[in-house]
């Protein structure tokens, strides 16, 4: 009756248990999934960027970050900030209107939604009537214009969103301070651009997409000037003293307008067409910068010759006689300029350009010689080449991170050392604990290696392994280099670089150890390199290995790419992590697996065909063992050829079926063994249940067939120092698990250091063990006497871990996709296990020992498992008694991607991603979060052109 009954629940374990764990979704890093708008506010110094899902992010200076999602997941259309204001209006894209204020609360700041409003014109007008195209927040901080399709602009109070019906400004009072003979009604339809003058708050310039614009006197609401254009208008923007105006046009032109108290009707001062005489793609916006040298900055995105560059994505900059046109590898969705915000200032002095691309942002420094690029300190573009494996690495001694940095800043003197500009608010979060490092592998054969010890992702150190292996392109050539006389004057910039030269060279597994300074990369086809840190370029030969994972067997073969070539002689590496030594698998498969212990000097990697470890010290081959089983047809044609028939899905599909019928036969009419086995069960139930929590009736869970597809496969690899052979005698061992529910132990001879180039390392299979449910070993673990997992390699020499208890008897976990699993070490008989998926109805997916400290004390800490599964729940579980202490719903089951690129810290937090440029960082630790902590502060208005109603100032402050 035992079994039925479910303990209660231990009051100090539960109390304990919330001091411990405890689930948070804390930053996005990287860049924004499909941005769609850009807002900058000078005086506050923050940036705003709306995606396509509604989802707002505003930036200041690095760690100050706020995020705000619209309930309608509607695109952004547009942002605008409300002058001298902790305030922002976005549209979207179903035409409505939201306010967002920045208030605090807590010590930090806050971006919040206050109203939401959507224009509605009268009973049976048609929606262009009120489709917003144009928004101008007035400078008063009392009303928003609205410009619309119809023509209309309508004038909404600010903040309630209240209709001001007596001050709209239709096409028919446009019209009518406009002489018949120059324009009709047409020609106030759709309103392109509202501009306020920058001198005098009670006229604004009005622009319609046919080409007139109007500049309109709001305290007697008339038309005082208008322009006609030749040419569709694009954009408007007015010159810093407001004598003159720039218009940009459909045809790649942009005119220079002014505007006089006695002329009315203004003929352009100059036509100028960029990169004409040829039709010319559109400008669609334009800056003129006015600087103390008379020279002015124009800059302004597009007007491209149409036949030649029409697919280019361009913003140029023509400052004299210097003109360079800034090349993009994705579509540029907006643009601003960082200039003198001072009102009394007499010249803009443009300092940086900002653009905003679908795929990264972009700062140009604009006051060093040659308009240098400013290396952002967060937004990095992180799928500049897809990403395709993350590593995460903890705790960085302060030597290596130095080190990585000084590599990291060799590669980046072509960028600029201006400050980063976009400086608003204050970060107030504490310094980050220790330093810790993401690395991602990238699908060009780069790796990348992030600083994610705090809020801002930033990249320190880029990796490549191309300069190994011989492809189409040459690692020479500069993409930027320009002839003299090269017209239109074009720079690529950026980093988003989508295409790979070749798809073997990607990035498939990392391992990087710390202490040592040892990296292990693997790759798409079949190749490991193992690289060392130098602090100097250096300039010699990679030796090469092959590992034949077939061991000749006959009836095989591979059907998939070819291996890479690799380059002959010496090779000149830049100065950080070289590859001195390259082990190339035969059949050139994708690596599936990868372990380094630098303490041995050994490598481990293991493809669908098997496995081998590679001895680095010495440079060869130790030992490969092969797992492929004869049905095992799909592991030889590989990933990029890879065609599953439906005849055999249909086959394999059928015979689960008839094994399902058969071993049902058989239960129902078991002998004398079977009640044997389950009285033995029954004995280890009474044992094992007072220690774990009864759970609900378990699903039948039928075993696996060796003959599935696959089952060669090795998914995961380690390195232990554990009893394998007696329990008297301790020995370096290797483990593996594949596809099929095999694990493989082999004992491992690592001679003594003196004696470490003279000796062979010999290797021996010492264990063979076949879960019976043949699920796949995802995970493999050795816990010493204490119940400790064994420390990492060189952790116990740097005395960061105490040394393992070869004392009491070690135990072995082995982690399936459906269950967990508690063996003796060195019998290997069963002692304990958690069968997750018949209790879940779940796989595990990832798992990882996390380290886990109390926020209420800092002498308790324990180890646990963190555990996500196929449906995007986390979970963690104790060590060694396997009781599943909590469960977290993290990502959405459906998010394969998402859930396939988890990884975890050993300290309890884990990274995902969200989109192919965006990692979630979240975190299961009390102790251990990182979330931007910020404040931003009303700065004092120097100088207003106008009054202000003191409530309005009061009610600012407060926010």
């Amino acid at each position: 009756m035992r079994r039925f009954l479910r303990p209660g629940h231990d009051p100090v374990r539960e109390r304990l248990k919330r001091d411990l764990f405890q689930f948070n979704k804390t930053v996005e890093h990287g860049f924004p999934h499909q941005p769609s708008a850009l807002g900058y506010s000078p005086f506050l110094r923050l940036m705003a960027i709306g995606t396509r899902s509604g989802a707002i992010k505003l930036y200041g200076a690095p760690g100050v970050e706020f995020m705000g999602l619209h309930e309608e997941n509607n695109t952004v259309m547009q942002i605008h900030f409300i002058p001298d204001q902790c305030q922002l209006v976005t549209l979207l894209d179903d035409n409505s209107l939201h306010l967002w204020s920045l208030k605090q609360h807590g010590g930090t700041s806050e971006l919040r939604e206050e109203n939401r409003f959507t224009l509605k014109g009268p009973p049976g007008s048609p929606p262009s009537a009120t489709q917003v195209t144009a928004v101008l927040p007035h400078s008063s901080r009392e009303v928003l214009y609205l410009g619309t399709e119809s023509g209309n602009i309508f004038v909404v109070e600010l903040p309630s969103f209240r209709v001001l019906e007596d001050r709209t400004i239709t096409p028919e009072a446009v019209l009518q301070r406009i002489p018949e003979d120059n324009c009709n009604r047409r020609s106030c339809e759709l309103v392109e651009a509202l501009r306020e003058h920058p001198k005098n708050p009670d006229q604004i310039l009005i622009g319609y997409s046919r080409g007139l614009i109007v500049l309109w006197d709001l305290q007697n609401n008339k038309a005082t000037h208008h322009f006609l254009g030749s040419q569709q208008l694009e954009n408007l923007y007015w010159q810093r003293d407001g004598s003159k105006f720039i218009s940009c046009h459909y045809d790649g032109s942009y005119s220079q307008w002014p505007v006089s108290s006695d002329n009315r009707q203004a003929e352009p001062l100059e036509n100028t067409v960029p990169y004409g005489p040829f039709p010319c793609k559109a400008i669609s916006k334009i800056y003129w910068q006015t600087t103390k040298n008379g020279l002015p900055y124009i800059i302004f995105q597009g007007g491209m010759p149409r036949a030649s560059y029409g697919d280019r994505h361009s913003i140029s900059v023509i400052h004299g006689s210097q003109q360079t046109a800034f090349d993009f590898t994705s579509r540029v969705i907006d643009f601003f300029i960082i200039f003198s915000s001072d009102p009394a200032a007499e010249f803009d002095d443009p300092s940086a350009l900002v653009v905003l691309a679908e795929e990264e942002l972009v700062v140009i420094d604009l006051k060093s010689a040659g308009w240098p690029a400013v290396h952002p300190p967060y937004l990095a573009s992180l799928h500049c080449s897809a990403i395709t494996c993350s590593h995460h690495v903890s705790n960085i001694p302060l030597k290596l991170w130095e080190r990585i940095i000084s590599a990291g800043s060799k590669q980046n003197i072509h960028y600029s050392s201006m400050p980063w500009p976009i400086d608003g608010g204050t970060n107030i979060a504490p310094d980050p604990p220790q330093r810790d490092l993401l690395l991602t592998g990238h699908e060009d054969g780069t790796v990348r290696f992030w600083d994610a010890s705090g809020v801002c992702l930033h990249l320190l150190y880029k990796l490549s392994t191309v300069r190994v292996f011989l492809t189409d392109a040459d690692p020479n050539d500069n993409m930027n280099t320009l002839g003299e006389d090269e017209w239109p004057p074009l720079r690529k910039v950026g980093t988003f670089d989508p295409y790979s030269d070749d798809p073997r060279l990607g990035i498939q597994k990392i391992y990087l150890c710390k202490y040592s300074g040892y990296l292990a990369v693997a790759g798409t086809a079949g190749q490991v390199l193992v690289m060392e840190l130098n602090d100097e370029d250096a300039e010699h030969v990679v030796d090469h290995a092959e590992a034949d994972l077939l061991q000749d067997q006959e009836g095989y073969r591979w059907k998939g790419h070819e291996k890479l070539k690799t380059r002959d002689g010496p090779v000149r590496f830049e100065a950080g992590f070289q590859p001195f030594v390259l082990v190339q698998c035969q059949p050139p498969a994708v690596v599936t697996s990868l372990a380094l212990h630098s303490e041995w000097r050994l490598v481990a990697f293991g493809t669908s065909h098997g496995f081998g470890l590679f001895d680095h010290q010495q440079k060869r081959l130790v030992f490969v063992k092969c797992t492929l089983h004869p049905s095992d047809q799909l592991a030889l044609e590989g990933p990029l050829s890879r065609v599953k028939s439906l005849k055999k899905s249909l086959r394999q599909s059928f015979r689960r079926i008839r094994r399902s019928r058969v071993s049902s036969r058989k239960r129902r009419g078991g002998g004398g063994n079977a009640s044997e086995v389950q009285e033995a069960n029954a004995k280890f139930d009474q044992d094992v249940l007072q220690e774990m929590e009864l759970a609900p009736v378990q699903r039948k869970i039928e075993a696996r067939s060796a003959e599935d597809s696959f089952t060669g496969f090795v998914r995961t690899l380690y390195f232990a120092d554990t009893f394998l052979r007696d329990s008297s005698r301790h020995c370096p061992s290797l483990w593996a698990g594949t596809n099929g529910g095999t694990v493989y132990a082999f004992c491992l001879r690592v001679p003594p250091a003196e004696r470490r180039m003279d000796e062979p390392v010999r290797a021996e299979q010492a264990k063979e063990i076949q879960l019976m449910h043949r699920a796949p070993v995802v995970g493999i673990l050795v816990l010493d006497g204490r119940s400790t997992p064994l420390p990492e390699p060189l952790e116990v020499a740097h005395d960061l871990s105490k040394s393992p208890d070869m004392q009491g008897s070690h135990q072995l976990l082995v982690v399936s996709e459906e269950q967990f699993k508690v063996f003796t070490l060195p019998k290997v008989s069963s002692k304990l296990k958690l069968k997750l998926t018949a209790l879940e109805g779940c796989r595990v997916r990832k798992v990882t020992v996390a380290n886990f400290g109390s926020c209420k004390t800092d002498d308790y800490s324990e180890n646990d498992l963190a555990v996500l599964t196929n449906l995007g729940d986390i979970q963690i579980i104790s060590l060694p008694f396997l009781k599943l202490q909590i469960r977290y719903p993290c990502i959405r089951k459906e998010d394969v991607s998402g859930i396939a690129s988890c990884v975890f810290t050993k300290y309890g937090q884990g990274f995902y991603l969200i989109s192919p440029s965006e990692f979630e960082r979240f975190s299961l630790s009390t102790k251990w979060l990182v979330e931007p902590r910020c404040v931003v502060d009303m700065p004092e208005v120097t100088t207003n052109n106008h009054v202000h109603k003191p409530g309005t100032e009061n009610a600012a402050r407060k926010s």
